[in-house]
């Protein structure tokens, strides 16, 4: 799961979204109406148009649910309980996976 946050791009349509994490729309959106966290902007036509922000909360959804197994009830407790802490700790933990890639890289170019 990844989705290149650019500083330019200020909404992601649901189809992107989806891509970047490998899942279908329809689970986008149906997280989107289980997570009061997710507040994507409609467009004219209705469609889903997420912020940076909606981004970030998606891949902190996707994680609990999808990487540590919490059950979508597990997930909305966690979040209410512990948001800025879980984010806190999620983004420490992307930091890692991104330095432990490049660290990889530096080694194989050795």
């Amino acid at each position: 799961m990844h989705i290149e946050l650019s500083a330019e791009k200020r909404y992601y349509s649901i189809g992107e979204v989806a891509k970047a994490f490998g899942v279908n729309a329809s689970l986008i959106r149906f997280w989107d109406n289980e997570f009061d966290i997710l507040k994507p902007k409609k467009n004219a036509k209705g469609n889903r148009m997420f912020t940076p922000e909606d981004v970030k909360n998606l891949q902190l959804i996707y994680h609990l649910v999808k990487e540590r197994g919490f059950t979508l009830e597990g997930a909305k407790t966690h979040l209410k309980e512990g948001q800025k802490k879980t984010l806190d700790k999620f983004d420490i933990i992307r930091k890692l996976e991104a330095i432990k890639v490049q660290l990889t890289n530096i080694k194989n170019e050795l």
